[in-house]
């Protein structure tokens, strides 16, 4: 059975979370701002909720659970794991670590030197080899925001890790972004599919390595129940779709609003239901403006078979 992606209107999916951001006297608007700026990048295209927030059977996120962990949980052959606790709780979250200790975390992979994994590295399921491109001006909002968030007491079980994981370098991450970049749709898009990490899943990989270089968006990676665990029962696993601008392989031949709506709504050119990891929920927050950047720089995408 075909399962039906979550939605919902990105003026509900911002509104919950902004809701969310204790707005105090005194605050200046330079403050807010950046509450704001982080709130949109964590609950639209980083989707932090979709591996650190619970779901219920229906798919959908558990209101009051925001971020807490355990929304998903991972088996492969070199580590088993479930999202950690991201909320400012002291014992269970990440309430003890200081803004340059979660700054770290979020673009080096590096765990403090204190706390129940001191000094460990996160799983590669935190994609830093991405998150390292956001802007330095991006990563403080995304600080703000979750130092904001209520504390959630939620302990979740330890991971295993049983070998040493690589991070694979992704050539745009590498590069960098300018706030100047934000400027240029394509640039734009590129740089929100980064952060994303729209491309470690759409770029297949042999022999363990992601082929960025020379297969870029080809698509092929797969995903299945015994791998992934979070989603609701009926989740049949999942193989990423080429999204290069190839007419027949890929989505070169499908409109703006074909792809947005694939990326919102969960919905592929023929009115198929599409399936997670994709982040449906999280994305139908994605402003017109950096949608229709992400679609600009998806066309740009060679195209390849």
């Amino acid at each position: 059975m075909a399962i039906r992606p979550v939605r919902m209107a990105c003026a509900a999916v911002l509104g919950a979370a902004l809701a969310a951001v204790p707005l105090r006297a005194g605050w200046t608007s330079d403050v807010q701002a950046k509450l704001g700026r982080g709130g949109y990048l964590v609950n639209t295209i980083l989707a932090c909720g979709n591996c650190h927030t619970p779901k219920g059977p229906d798919g959908r996120p558990l209101a009051g659970l925001e971020l807490a962990g355990g929304g998903l949980s991972f088996e492969f052959p070199f580590y088993s794991g479930t999202a950690s606790n991201i909320t400012p709780d002291r014992e269970t979250g990440i309430g003890t670590w200081s803004d340059e200790e979660i700054k770290r975390a979020i673009t080096e992979g590096v765990r403090p030197n204190h706390g129940r994994l001191a000094g460990v590295a996160l799983a590669p399921m935190m994609w830093v080899n991405f998150y390292k491109a956001l802007t330095p001006s991006d990563l403080d909002a995304v600080v703000a925001y979750l130092r904001s968030r209520p504390a959630v007491r939620s302990e979740i079980p330890l991971p295993v890790y049983r070998r040493e994981m690589p991070r694979e370098r992704y050539p745009d991450a590498e590069k960098g972004f300018t706030e100047a970049d934000m400027t240029n749709p394509v640039t734009r898009g590129a740089y929100l599919a980064t952060i994303g990490h729209c491309m470690e899943c759409h770029t297949p990989a042999v022999d363990g390595r992601t082929l960025y270089e020379r297969a870029l968006g080809q698509g092929g990676k797969q995903y299945s129940p015994k791998m992934v665990k979070g989603y609701p029962p009926d989740w049949p696993g999942s193989v990423a779709r080429n999204i290069g601008s190839d007419a027949s392989a890929g989505i070169g031949s499908w409109t703006d609003l074909e792809i947005k709506r694939a990326i919102t709504k969960g919905i592929s050119r023929d009115g198929r239901a599409l399936y997670p990891p994709m982040a449906f929920y999280w994305y139908a927050g994605l402003s017109n403006e950096d949608l229709n950047a992400l679609v600009a720089w998806l066309r740009t995408v060679a195209p390849k078979e």
